[in-house]
């Protein structure tokens, strides 16, 4: 591995897709930052499921996905085009088929659910939260420079995820 540091960002700046640098504090960095953070926070929620639980392939097929999300996030939506990742639309339907089945099967039907209750749910309403500022984070970017709509309601999808596996957790496993 070469060497971590470079040095270019200790100006202020840092490097977007394009080769563009941007000031730290662009509202593309600061999204692109929730979205790393977002994905930390799977990892977190991941590291306290088994190895073999059902939710370990889900989590990682999302987690892979952020990585293109971010990329795209990255990218001026002038030269997006030339970026080589795509963001796959069916993550959307994926999320969405996840929480009915698991909606489904919770016997308990209240929805006001107060965070905490196992260290696995906590984690995921601390998921909740990150994904909603994440995308609170995107819409500002939009106003500013399109983001994908796709990428937005990926987002919106993955808060709604978190919440129902967090009540899933505390009602049926």
């Amino acid at each position: 591995m070469k060497r971590v540091y470079t040095r270019t960002g200790d100006d202020g700046t840092t490097g977007i897709h394009g080769g563009e640098r941007v000031p730290k504090d662009d509202i593309r960095i600061e999204a692109n930052g929730c979205l790393d953070e977002l994905n930390a926070q799977i990892g977190i929620v991941r590291s306290l499921l088994k190895a073999d639980d059902d939710w370990q392939q889900g989590l990682n097929k999302i987690q892979t996905e952020m990585m293109t999300l971010m990329s795209l996030v990255a990218t001026p939506s002038a030269i997006r085009d030339k970026n080589p990742r795509v963001f796959d639309s069916g993550m959307i339907g994926f999320c969405e088929e996840w929480m009915d089945r698991m909606t489904q099967a919770i016997t308990e039907k209240g929805v006001f659910v107060v965070p905490g209750g196992t260290p696995l749910a906590a984690q995921l309403h601390f998921a909740r939260t990150v994904a909603r500022r994440a995308e609170r984070r995107l819409w500002t970017l939009n106003r500013e420079d399109p983001v994908p709509q796709d990428i937005l309601k990926f987002v919106n999808r993955l808060s709604d995820l978190f919440f129902v596996m967090a009540r899933f957790e505390m009602r049926e496993r």
